[in-house]
Parts: structure tokens; sequence; C-alpha cells
């Protein structure tokens, strides 16, 4: 089979169909997507691709309405071609299908300009839904990669200390004043006050003893030991 080939569409006097084409290198797989779509009404696939080189040229010269590309696939991977679907000249939307959820491959996906991720499970109904949405400009997820994008928002940003930050902290943890902490690395009492502050806003705390529990239980200091003094 080529890399790729164009599907004959009959002419009709109904609706213009949404245009699909499937870009994935598991012949069986694509067969049974092209199958799954083949009886829809309103949506045609009129190409498909085995890998992603092969399905950025035949989006280029068909510009579908909808293009379904999985991620894993030789020669060009589904995040490499959806950048170029995505930046090229042609008005796809690029809805993912593949059988990968971890958050890794749904961040890569989505910043490479995807407007939607599918699993492989989904239904022939689900599937037809998703590309009616994405051909209308709606981001389209399966339920547990929404449920995972949902739970990545609710985690708590990283603290992180800049290295002054970290300096001044851990003089504090050393027991010096800010006098001291001034005069240990050069700096103005002023400014030592306005990295403290900081780093309680960072840290949600209040004082200088809880900010170096916190600091200390997060990870956020190097170790202590061989430390210079004064």
């Amino acid at each position: 089979m080529p890399a790729a080939h164009e599907a004959q569409t009959p002419a009709t006097t109904d609706p213009a169909p949404i245009r699909v084409v499937v870009v994935d290198d598991h012949t069986v797989m694509r067969a049974g997507v092209v199958a799954l779509l083949a009886p829809v009404p309103d949506i045609a696939v009129v190409g498909e691709a085995d890998d992603g080189r092969a399905g950025v040229a035949l989006v280029e010269r068909l510009t579908p309405d909808v293009a379904l590309v999985d991620l894993r696939m030789p020669v060009m991977d589904g995040v490499a071609a959806t950048v170029a679907i995505a930046s090229g000249p042609a008005p796809t939307r690029v809805l993912i299908l593949t059988t990968y959820d971890t958050d890794v491959e749904i961040e890569r996906a989505v910043e490479a300009g995807a407007i939607g991720y599918l699993l492989k499970d989904t239904t022939a109904e689900q599937l037809a839904e998703a590309v009616r949405g994405a051909a209308r400009g709606e981001t389209v997820l399966a339920p547990r990669v929404a449920e995972r994008l949902v739970a990545r928002m609710r985690r708590p940003a990283p603290v992180v200390l800049t290295a002054r930050e970290q300096d001044v902290l851990g003089a504090v943890a050393d027991g010096l004043s800010n006098a001291e902490i001034g005069r240990r690395l050069v700096i103005a009492e002023a400014t030592v006050k306005t990295h403290l502050l900081r780093v309680f806003a960072k840290l949600d705390v209040g004082d200088r003893t809880r900010a170096v529990v916190v600091a200390l239980e997060q990870g956020l200091l190097p170790d202590r030991e061989g430390r210079a003094g004064g």
C-alpha cells in the first residue's frame, strides 16, 4: 500500500460532509477507524496515510476539515505531524487518536496544536461526535484525558526558590540575623528582608522558623553539611 492515498467521494446534493483524513501506521487500526466512520452520512474519509510525513503531505493536498492522527508513528511522529499541520496553510483541525494517555503524551499533543485527544477505545458514536466537534473548532477530550488534565491543573504549582533566596534562607537556618546575613552575602539588610518576604509568600508561612522547616520538608534548601559559616 502506498504511504498515502485519496478516497473517491461520490457526488451528492446533500450538504458537504466533514472531510477527514486518517493518519495511523497500523493498517488494521486505520481500516477500523475508516470502517467506523463509513456509515456516518455527514462524515467522509477522503484519505489515509501510514506515517506522519505522508499525513502532512496529504493534508496539504486535500485540506480536509479534520485529521485523525496517531501519536507514535515512523518517519514523523504524531506530535511533529500535528505541529506541521497546525502551523501550515490548511485550515485542518488535528484530533489525536491514540492508545496512550500519559500526562506527557497529552501535554505534548496539546502544546503541538491538537484540538482534541481521543483514545482508541472510543465508540463509533463518540468518534463521530468528536469529529463533528473538532470541525466546529471545539476542544474534544476523551473522559480519561479530561480527568487527567483537571487533576493536573488542581495540583499546586511546585515552589521554586531563586539561588539568592536559598542563600538567605540557608543563612536563617544557620541561625544568623538579618544583619549577619547581609554581611555574609554582601547585601544590604533591607535586601535581606525583601528576600525573606518573598520566601514567606512562596512558602505561605509567616515567620523565619516556619520558612526553614517548610523549605527543608520540600527539599528546597541544599544540604546543610559543610556550609561555610560567618
